[in-house]
């Protein structure tokens, strides 16, 4: 208990004085902020008339974006974390369109209007920490330097605090009992300015936005592509099985046929009907692999969860399935996780050498996951192939797979998908 206590307390302590760090280093940056702010403004209006007006906004965008960004790493003092960085790339091949490219970032006009809010900001709760700290630690401090400064006419009930020697030792127990109040609003006054600080500098709803839709943009391509390759591997078997198949028994039915005409090999053509009827046979299991590999049909009528036993059951693993088998879910979200525990238990089996796996669902109302969990030697790629291939899946539904296979294992397999229910 003292241990933590003493933690505690030197926590406090460190806060108060990354606080108090943070608003007087505010004092010269408001100042410095507000100049700049005012001469910037100045020449880019007085030179906007001219050939220069272009590049000198440019020039005085990036340094009020470097001011901004000193900004943004020291509210980080007292938020935690430096706040990110708002700004979307700036594209154009003239002067003129960079200029209306960083003109048309909200962000860059809420860099100004920070710096020029700064200065009062930052000179109020500046001065009233500065103050604050000096009284009390004079306070606390008063008999090693209050003797120094007689003062005669100092009314009641300063004259005796300050001009006895009882009266000096008194202040320090005073001193000390307002400590934990001067800390707390020195604390408070560096969060309101870090939280005004951060909703000016943050990035805004453009730079979410262009940020979703380059995210979006980057989505779909990867779902055109794993579709494309989808149709590929489709066709791929079609050709080197189900239709190879079918060739070979038309062959040999029209081989039957032609026995059949010649009274003297009529025997024979039993066995190429017993041949060809076999072949059919391969080709229907193949299409029916195929069909499953697209989707599999257990999964429309009966569920997420008894179709991955349904899997489980084919595996050469040991698989052990949990979840709810009354849930259902989207046809897309069910898709996708069967195919992703799928892929997981092809890898446990072929790499990872696994005896066992876990399959775990499950739903918190607006989420699906499912997990898993094999006990093989682990080391996974999570760029690999087919672990990029079950990504562009995840992704094509807003969802997120995650890998973690740390050599010797276990390997977990997790997905995440977005699913109101």
């Amino acid at each position: 208990m003292v241990v933590r206590g003493a933690g505690s307390i030197q926590q406090v302590l460190r806060a108060t004085l990354r606080a108090l760090a943070y608003l007087l280093t505010g004092l010269v940056a408001g100042v410095a902020g507000l100049l700049w702010s005012l001469a910037a403004t100045v020449t880019v209006a007085v030179l906007s008339v001219t050939q220069l007006g272009g590049p000198t906004f440019l020039a005085a965008s990036w340094v009020t974006r470097r001011l901004a960004g000193l900004e943004r790493h020291r509210a980080g003092w007292q938020l935690g974390a430096a706040i990110e960085s708002p700004y979307t790339s700036i594209t154009g091949d003239t002067i003129r369109r960079r200029v209306t490219a960083v003109a048309a970032q909200p962000a860059t006009w809420r860099d100004l209007a920070w710096l020029i809010t700064l200065f009062p900001i930052g000179l109020a709760s500046g001065i009233a920490a500065a103050v604050v700290t000096a009284v009390d630690a004079g306070a606390v401090l008063a008999p090693l330097w209050l003797w120094a400064v007689p003062n005669p006419r100092a009314p009641f009930p300063a004259d005796p605090l300050m001009t006895t020697a009882a009266g000096r030792l008194a202040l320090v127990p005073i001193g000390l009992l307002v400590l934990p109040a001067a800390a707390w609003l020195i604390r408070r006054l560096a969060q309101l300015q870090a939280a005004t600080a951060s909703a000016l500098l943050a990035p805004g709803t453009h730079r979410r936005l262009v940020d979703e839709t380059a995210r979006l943009t980057e989505t779909r391509r990867r779902v055109v592509d794993a579709q494309a390759a989808e149709l590929r591997r489709i066709e791929r078997d079609l050709h080197d099985g189900a239709q190879a198949r079918i060739v070979a028994a038309g062959m040999t039915l029209a081989l039957a046929a032609r026995k059949l005409r010649d009274p003297a090999h009529g025997g024979a053509a039993a066995a190429d009907v017993e041949l060809a009827r076999r072949q059919l046979d391969d080709a229907l299991a193949e299409l029916r692999r195929l069909v499953r590999g697209i989707h599999p049909p257990i999964l429309g009528d009966r569920g997420l969860h008894a179709a991955l036993a349904a899997l489980a059951g084919d595996s050469p693993l040991t698989v052990a399935v949990h979840g709810d088998p009354t849930a259902r879910h989207p046809a897309a979200v069910e898709s996708a996780a069967y195919f992703v525990v799928a892929e997981g238990l092809t890898n446990a089996a072929k790499h990872a050498g696994a005896t066992a796996c876990v399959v775990t669902t499950a739903t918190n109302g607006t989420t699906v996951t499912v997990t898993v969990t094999d006990d093989g030697r682990g080391g996974a790629d999570p760029a690999g192939s087919g672990l990029d291939g079950l990504r562009r899946r995840v992704e094509a539904l807003d969802g997120d797979l995650t890998v973690t296979s740390p050599p010797g294992g276990p390997t977990v397999l997790r997905a995440e998908f977005p699913c109101a229910s």
